[in-house]
């Protein structure tokens, strides 16, 4: 799939993505780049990877890697495989494998991948789920796990006299 929106070189060189570490100083076929002075409106979707450091009011959906400069200013959902946050980002962020908010990155929604970073300074008001990778065997047990443990942490406030005994006739063995 080709996209319609081509940069060339001197256009990459003029473009201040604030030392992006994923940066390319040469364009590729699978890298596209929109640069801060670039705003849209409704759905922005593309199949490789994108550096985006303009404005969108909308959705970015993806099975690709973006990056979102220190200018981009993101308003709506963001769905890929992987994202890095330098800039804003008002709504939800949804990948299928990793999500990197570094220290100049504003979130303000929802966060769900399978592994987060998030650097110091970053800022981050929202809810985070932290989904397990593809074996699904041990994630049941792990969330098994806890559920037992607030249950009984429930039932003692429910008969304290009952659980009262039991703590004195455990200690007592001890």
């Amino acid at each position: 799939m080709t996209f319609p929106h081509v940069l060339l070189l001197s256009q990459l060189t003029k473009m201040n993505l604030n030392n992006l570490t994923t940066f390319a100083a040469e364009p590729s076929s699978t890298k596209n780049v929109l640069a801060n002075d670039v705003e849209i409106i409704g759905t922005l979707r593309f199949e490789n990877e994108l550096i985006f450091d303009g404005k969108l009011d909308g959705e970015i959906v993806s099975e690709g890697v973006l990056t979102l400069g220190k200018n981009a200013q993101v308003k709506g959902e963001v769905k890929t495989k992987a994202v890095t946050v330098h800039g804003t980002v008002n709504g939800n962020i949804s990948v299928t494998e990793r999500c990197e908010l570094k220290a100049s990155s504003q979130l303000n929604g929802d966060l769900k991948a399978v592994r987060i970073v998030i650097e110091e300074g970053a800022t981050f008001i929202g809810k985070s789920e932290v989904t397990p990778a593809k074996p699904s065997s041990p994630s049941p047990l792990r969330s098994a796990a806890p559920a037992p443990a607030a249950a009984p942490a429930a039932a003692p406030a429910a008969a304290p006299s009952a659980d009262s005994s039991r703590g004195k006739s455990s200690s007592g063995s001890h």
